[in-house]
């Protein structure tokens, strides 16, 4: 499930009274930088802000990762491809926002993926993700087709940075609609990236990027002191414009607060 470890790297381990992580910077390679401490919000955040995600399988500890390179999108880079572009043409998506969190990281942990036996979306990770969600950080981008619900992903979003965290598609091309979407809108309110935390095929095909994680870690710093959309964004909406050969992102209401 996880990649190698450096046997002589000391992974630290976490209490779960004193929030604080050892510093991503001096992690190995691989990433694993430690290991413990719970999934409280105060913590989730904490970690986010430096470059820091968990990624467990049941029977494991909660394990905390900053791997180098770090894969990321920056909004205006996405790749559209010509058979993407008359995905999106057809107009036979909708897209909404935050409309069904719980639905959209029920889905991604019970799909089933080629090569993964067991989700690492365990039920209390799902909690703790509901409950960020709840306070306005955790969001959702659901795709729908004929009015069901086929695709989506859901992610943290803290300053100017937005966490992916998971997707699914249960029909071919759903999942990369909601990334879309996502780039779109975020791109349009001045977000930095979208932090895809590791290497795929599929996510450098839409122009992600693979950077070194020391570079990371700076543009996520410039990231974390720019104001954080938080509250519910079931008020956004997305369209594709093909006319302009752009997409439209609108935000219809002013958000609940900004900190």
């Amino acid at each position: 499930m996880y990649p190698g470890i450096e046997e002589e790297y000391y992974v630290t381990p976490l209490g779960k009274h004193f929030v604080v992580f050892p510093n991503p910077h001096y992690a190995s390679n691989e990433g694993l930088l430690a290991y413990g401490g719970d999934l409280s919000s105060k913590r989730l955040l904490l970690a986010y802000q430096n470059g820091i995600f968990p990624w467990y399988t049941e029977g494991d500890p909660i394990l905390w990762w900053s791997p180098n390179p770090r894969l990321l999108l920056y909004p205006e880079k996405f790749k559209l491809r010509k058979s993407f572009r008359r995905v999106l043409r057809s107009g036979k998506f909708s897209v909404t926002f935050d409309q069904n969190f719980r639905e959209i990281i029920k889905r991604c942990a019970t799909i089933i993926r080629d090569g993964q036996e067991a989700t690492w979306i365990l039920p209390e990770m799902m909690n703790a993700y509901i409950r960020l969600h709840d306070e306005g950080y955790a969001h959702s981008i659901e795709v729908h087709l004929e009015g069901k619900l086929v695709g989506g992903l859901y992610g943290v979003a803290y300053g100017k940075a937005f966490f992916g965290e998971s997707m699914f598609s249960e029909v071919s091309d759903a999942s990369k609609v909601a990334f879309k979407a996502l780039s779109d809108v975020l791109g349009s309110r001045g977000y930095d990236f979208i932090d895809c935390q590791m290497k795929t095929d599929h996510l450098i095909s839409l122009g992600a990027e693979v950077v070194e994680r020391d570079l990371f870690l700076e543009t996520l710093e410039i990231a974390m002191d720019n104001p954080s959309d938080i509250g519910a964004w079931h008020d956004w909406h997305w369209s594709y414009n093909e006319l302009e050969h752009q997409t439209s992102a609108v935000d219809s209401c002013d958000m609940s607060h900004s900190i």
